[in-house]
């Protein structure tokens, strides 16, 4: 790590113990609400700072750093569930910048892009459907029909993050059934969200909390919405190639985000172990079970980290394609990690790691969805398993 990227980590991992960390208990006993207007000066701080969208091009408000040196960044702003939306790196939002930054015509870049770069709106993103496997993405309902001058679209879908409070939804929906290639049949369309016949369900209710603003998940459905063909996102029929994309470098974001989630436990542990006292002079940290935890937790942490960077430098080197196998070993390796060395910190806890005094319970609750969201660990352990058979000569298909 460059002594540069090194500063400015140290530098950034202070600002979130000192600056955002005080701001966790009111949000976990409270809400989001109650800390928001809090969470708008911390983001005036860190754009004072030059911090604002380290991962985005300096022309559009960001630092412009490279995947490696973000992900190294990440991990810091992992430590607490308002991290991320400080430095305007959460997602979807991150992932829909991205994408626009890549694909968006000029008009798309200054009515969706730019407002959202600066933190001025949410966006949310929408592909799962209740009706359909997620871990089968070809396989979908929702259509888009272009008729004169515009996109009719009818559909259904649900765990639309953050769309509670969004401006606008990427909406992944058939546009081309009749392709003979079943990736090919799927446009992205960016949808308003006050377009006509775009109805909000109800938000879904995720481990007993229906979360708030940009952390709640939502059902929703298209009936008959209209908009122009303008709004089209990159290509027709690219729709599953550009959720690729943006899946890629999205999960070197994720696994380091949960390396400091993991981290933020075990020094929580850790501290718990050497302090808590069993009986007088008798530290829970005296005991082996308590010891085999920790030791695990450190091994199972490191490797994991290692591992991300590793695939984070193939990406940087050879594009998403190129370093498949190792996106797919870290998503269901480091998820796997992350909810051993959570469920062990709670474990040393106790009652105290039960609830929202500390912010454990809460990570426990929204990360189990690690091993299930962008591809389930069954998934990617598949492609990584197909991968390496082919090199011995097994051709596994679907």
């Amino acid at each position: 790590m460059a002594a540069s990227t090194a500063d400015l980590v140290r530098e950034v991992r202070e600002f979130v113990r000192e600056e955002i960390l005080p701001l966790e208990p009111a949000f976990l006993h409270h809400g989001f609400a109650a800390v928001l207007p809090a969470l708008r000066e911390k983001r005036q701080e860190v754009k004072a700072r030059g911090w604002w969208l380290p991962p985005f091009p300096r022309e559009w408000g960001g630092m412009g750093l490279g995947l490696l040196e973000f992900a190294r960044l990440s991990e810091e702003l992992g430590r607490t569930p308002l991290g991320h939306y400080v430095f305007n790196t959460q997602a979807p939002d991150i992932g829909n910048m991205e994408v626009l930054l890549k694909h968006g015509t000029p008009m798309q870049k200054e009515r969706f892009l730019k407002p959202l770069a600066a933190g001025e709106i949410r966006s949310s993103f929408a592909m799962t459907e209740p009706e359909h496997a997620g871990s089968n993405p070809v396989w979908m309902n929702t259509t888009a029909v272009l008729e004169g001058d515009h996109w009719v679209i009818n559909g259904h879908k649900w765990y639309t993050t953050g769309f509670e409070g969004s401006a606008f939804c990427i909406v992944m929906c058939i546009t081309d059934p009749d392709h003979p290639n079943p990736y090919a049949r799927a446009s992205q369309i960016i949808v308003p969200t006050d377009t006509p016949g775009f109805q909000h369900v109800r938000k879904i209710a995720v481990m007993g909390e229906q979360g708030e603003d940009w952390m709640s998940h939502s059902e929703i459905r298209l009936q008959g919405v209209r908009v122009p063909k303008e709004n089209l996102l990159g290509e027709r029929g690219r729709g599953f190639a550009i959720a690729q994309e943006r899946l890629g470098p999205g999960r070197i974001h994720h696994c380091m985000r949960w390396v400091g989630i993991c981290e933020r436990s075990f020094e929580l542990m850790c501290g718990y172990a050497a302090k808590r006292e069993l009986s007088p002079g008798k530290p829970l940290g005296s005991r082996q079970a308590i010891q085999h935890m920790i030791a695990e937790s450190k091994a199972e942490i490191h490797a994991a980290r290692l591992m991300v960077l590793d695939a984070a430098e193939k990406v940087e080197r050879q594009g998403a394609e190129g370093a498949r196998v190792e996106i797919s070993l870290i998503k269901f390796f480091v998820a796997g990690v992350l909810q051993r060395v959570l469920d062990r910190a709670i474990q040393v806890h106790g009652g105290l790691g039960m609830s929202d005094d500390l912010p454990l319970s809460f990570f426990y609750r929204h990360e189990r969805a690690a091993r299930i969201y962008d591809g389930a660990d069954e998934v990617h352990k598949t492609v990584v398993a197909r991968a390496v058979l082919k090199e011995y000569g097994l051709e596994v298909s679907l």
